[in-house]
């Protein structure tokens, strides 16, 4: 059910493009190419464990770590201005 001047199913609409660009975000962020034998950050050496199970690796598993937690201080935001984000 649309209110206002929205269409039928508009809510919805939103939310499978909310989802899909998470996807894309996420996808877009997987490493690719051909893995690295020690650590672009740390220069520490990539176990070779690691360098089969996820292609294109670059870091070792401690500046991964950091390179996540990075990642999450920053945050993200909601471009599409949704009420819960204009309450914050």
């Amino acid at each position: 059910m649309a209110g206002g001047w929205s269409k039928d199913g508009a809510v919805q609409d939103q939310i499978d493009a909310s989802v899909e660009d998470a996807v894309n975000l996420a996808r877009s962020q997987l490493p690719h190419g051909e893995s690295l034998n020690h650590c672009e950050e740390c220069e520490a050496k990539i176990p070779e464990a690691r360098r089969k199970a996820i292609p294109g690796v670059r870091l070792c598993v401690p500046c991964q770590t950091e390179h996540d937690q990075q990642q999450e201080k920053q945050g993200n935001f909601n471009r599409r201005g949704s009420k819960g984000s204009q309450l914050r």
